[in-house]
């Protein structure tokens, strides 16, 4: 089955939100088959930033409303939204 790599813009439910444990809390939440492959902080006005991650899952249906679900709930994160979605390159030996 193919991989789908989604990456998400998540914006902190405060100001003060520490990105490491949001970052942790992401990790820790999301679901068995999928993974945060990377994350990078980016600055949006007046000091408020947005986390960007790029998450990895199947490409099946309902694993996309899932795997947004998850992120809704996820303690300190606000509103998300989706940036791109595409399938994962894969590597020739």
């Amino acid at each position: 089955m193919a991989r789908l790599v989604a990456r998400i813009k998540i914006l902190p439910a405060e100001a003060e939100t520490d990105f490491d444990v949001l970052i942790d809390n992401l990790k820790n939440s999301i679901p068995e088959g999928m993974e945060l492959k990377a994350h990078a902080k980016e600055p949006l006005a007046f000091g408020l930033n947005a986390l960007i991650g790029d998450f990895l899952l199947d490409d099946s249906e309902g694993e996309m409303e899932k795997l947004e679900d998850c992120i809704k709930k996820v303690d300190g994160a606000g509103e998300i939204q989706v940036i791109t979605i595409s399938r994962q390159s894969v590597k020739m030996k």
